[in-house]
This record gives C-alpha cells, sequence and structure tokens, in this order.
C-alpha cells in the first residue's frame, strides 16, 4: 500500500514539475510583457511588475500586429471549416463506403504523411506563382483547406468505431448519406471533431515558413511573421518582443480552455475502445 502511494506521488511530482516547465516561459512572456523597459532593465525578471502597463501592447498592436492578428484569424477560421468539412466526407467515405481500391488508396494517401513540407514546398510556390496567386488570401488557405492526411485518418479510425445498427436503422428510415453523416455521425463525434478543431487552429495560427514564402509585405502578412520582424526590429526591447509573443499564444490558450473537456473525452473514448 505504502509503495502505492509513494508511485502516486512520484508520478503528480514528476506531472507537476513538468507542468511548471511548460508553463513557466508563458507566465515570464506575459510578466515582461506588462513591464515598462525601465522595469524591465534595472530589476529581475521574476520581479512582479509595478506598474502594470499596456502600452507594449498598443505599441506592436500600431506597428501592424493587429491586422497580422486579423489576417490571420481570418487564415485559420476559413482553413479549419474546410478541413473538419473534407475531412469528415472523405473519412467517412474511407471507413462506411464500398468502392474499388478504397483501402489501397487510404493507405497511398496516408503515406503522403512521410514527405517533409519542405519538399513540396517550392513546387507549391511555382504553381501558385504560374496562377498569379501570390502575395493573396487565396494562396495562405488554399493548400490546407481541402483536409488533410493526419485528419482523414483520425477521423476515419472514429467513424469505424461508430455502431453499424445506428446507420443501418437510419438508412431503413429513408436518409441518404449526406443525411446520415449530418445527423447521425456528426453528432457522435463531437469530441474528436473538437480535437481536430484545436489540432488545425493550433497547427495553422503557428504556421510560419509557407506564409512567410507566399506572401510579401503587410496586406496579407500573418501573425508569425509579423512577430519575426518585430523581433528583428526590436531586437533589444524585450517588452516588445513578449507583448508580441503573448498576444500570438494567447488565443489558443483561450481555445484549449474551451475545448478541453471535448478534448478528454475523445482520449477517454479511443482508451475504452
Amino acid at each position: 500500500m505504502r509503495t502505492d502511494v509513494a508511485r502516486g506521488a512520484l508520478a503528480y511530482l514528476a506531472l507537476l514539475a513538468g507542468a511548471v516547465l511548460a508553463v513557466a516561459p508563458l507566465a515570464l512572456s506575459a510578466l515582461t510583457a506588462v513591464k515598462t523597459p525601465e522595469r524591465f532593465a534595472s530589476e529581475s525578471p521574476l520581479a512582479w511588475p509595478d506598474p502594470v502597463t499596456g502600452e507594449n501592447f498598443r505599441t506592436v498592436l500600431d506597428q501592424g500586429l493587429g491586422r497580422a492578428l486579423a489576417v490571420t484569424a481570418l487564415m485559420t477560421a476559413c482553413i479549419t471549416l474546410g478541413q473538419v468539412v473534407f475531412s469528415v466526407l472523405a473519412a467517412y467515405a474511407f471507413a462506411r463506403t464500398e468502392f474499388p481500391g478504397r483501402d489501397a488508396l487510404f493507405w497511398v494517401y496516408l503515406a503522403t504523411m512521410m514527405v517533409p513540407p519542405m519538399v513540396t514546398l517550392i513546387p507549391l510556390y511555382l504553381l501558385f506563382a504560374k496562377l498569379g496567386w501570390l502575395n493573396t488570401f487565396w494562396a495562405l488557405v488554399l493548400p490546407f483547406v481541402f483536409g488533410s492526411p493526419y485528419a482523414i485518418f483520425l477521423l476515419r479510425q472514429y467513424f469505424r468505431g461508430i455502431p453499424e445498427e445506428l446507420i443501418g436503422a437510419a438508412r431503413l428510415d429513408g436518409a441518404s448519406t449526406l443525411d446520415v453523416i449530418v445527423h447521425v455521425v456528426v453528432p457522435m463525434s463531437r469530441p474528436i471533431l473538437a480535437t481536430l478543431t484545436v489540432i488545425t487552429v493550433v497547427s495553422q495560427w503557428n504556421n510560419f515558413m509557407w506564409p512567410l514564402v507566399a506572401s510579401s509585405g503587410r496586406t496579407w502578412q500573418v501573425l508569425t511573421v509579423a512577430t519575426a520582424n518585430l523581433q528583428t526590429e526590436y531586437n533589444a526591447r524585450w517588452t516588445l518582443v513578449t507583448a508580441a509573443t503573448t498576444l500570438a499564444i494567447a488565443p489558443l490558450i483561450v481555445l484549449f480552455v474551451v475545448f478541453q473537456r471535448q478534448v478528454l473525452r475523445s482520449i477517454s473514448w479511443t482508451g475504452l475502445k
């Protein structure tokens, strides 16, 4: 009994240490962002800000970060919506529809996950250059909006666990394939769809290389590129740099807090299965 208690205590201590290591940089960045440059230069980085100021946030927003934030939010929303819709349709086809070569096609498509993004970067750039779509909103969205191998694989595995009796009952009631997806599959898949939404938002919100290549200037500049430019422009002013990074991270934290229950439900469902 004591051995089990000791193991449990060690496990919780390890988890606590991991949580501290993960949260400490974010907390330090937020603390630095609300300090004046003079207080930051004269005090320990761990000192509590006194006075608390929002001037750093106003400065970086005036320098173009506000527009970059809006562009990133619009881009991420469009890509996430497209990823969820097209991935649901493709995953249902691979999980529940019978057609010749279905499994072979699925595994060939899944194998594209092994191709590094850098390999397709130049061909993708040349394609959009030929179309004249560089430095447009479509250049940011189109390469990612039609689903991804990981999203389709994730949903396919989940859809295969839905009881066939439910789908058969809907068929007997005269439901079409689209009706089955909308009224049976999607409502039962809310946890995994929430997980996919979080994963897609985080990956696209933090996307850096393709937006850097596909856009120039500030018209369609995304948050990651704008933050990198601010780090170069204000290299010695860490209060401004941390204000920009805090603004970039804050929406992702809010997103996880909102969807954390659904994410945990999808993990527990997979474990029970």
